[in-house]
């Protein structure tokens, strides 16, 4: 008999948001003026709380994912672009590139045996997997459901090129001040956080409307209820 594998730790989302918004803003914009921290370390404090939690997390859990990556590089590029005092153009490249890297890997992946959107948005943690692979066979609907899956990456990637579009219109509209100044980390910390109401959430609106019509798909090519289609939930008799 197999022994069964412990369910995964899930992440508190309460700390992420602490970790790596509220904390960093906090000492981007309160605590990096010469009469605390400094430019210099003022950005080197508020960097360590993303990288440190990143680190703690992949410690604790111990998985990572292509997107959990894209954004631990992200935020080791705005420290490197912080110390080498680039202008804020950079910066809005960069939290434009981002993104746009999130878009081109989730296409390019269609071409993969196991395309990204399965890891984002029919994962076997949140979906019963196995259930919706077994209706969709008895079903004869694979093709489609394929076909459905291309249409959720293609939905996907458009949202992350939302968001590295409001990226850059936010980078360039905030960043004013020459970096390695209070007043740039006080604009960084601005826009780390208006990234939530000006980027996160319409880019959510948009995933979260992909998610609907997958699972819209999936019970039309299925069979099954919504509620079925989810962990925990008893097969029809």
């Amino acid at each position: 008999m197999t022994a069964l594998k412990p369910p995964a730790k899930k992440e508190n989302p309460l700390v992420n948001l602490v970790f790596n918004i509220v904390v960093p803003t906090i000492v981007l914009m309160k605590f990096s003026s010469e009469r605390w921290l400094g430019p210099l370390w003022g950005l080197i404090v508020a960097l360590a709380f993303p990288i440190g939690y990143g680190i703690y997390d992949l410690a604790r859990r111990k998985k990572t994912n292509f997107l959990s990556v894209l954004g631990f590089v992200s935020v080791l590029l705005t420290g490197g672009l912080g110390l080498m005092k680039v202008d804020g153009g950079w910066f809005a490249v960069k939290e434009a590139a981002i993104p746009l890297l999130f878009g081109v890997a989730v296409l390019g992946s269609l071409r993969t045996k196991r395309p990204l959107v399965r890891e984002l948005l029919f994962n076997d943690q949140v979906i019963d997997t196995a259930r919706v692979d077994a209706a969709l066979a008895e079903r004869g609907h694979r093709t489609e459901f394929e076909r459905l899956l291309t249409r959720a990456s293609i939905g996907l990637a458009l949202s992350f090129l939302l968001s590295a579009f409001l990226n850059f219109g936010l980078a360039r509209y905030l960043l004013k001040s020459p970096a390695g100044t209070p007043e740039f980390n006080a604009e960084l910390g601005r826009m780390n956080a208006l990234s939530w109401p000006v980027i996160v959430l319409p880019s959510m609106v948009v995933t979260m409307f992909v998610f609907w019509k997958l699972m819209s798909g999936l019970t039309r090519l299925t069979g099954l209820e919504t509620e079925q289609i989810f962990h925990g939930a008893k097969a029809k008799s």
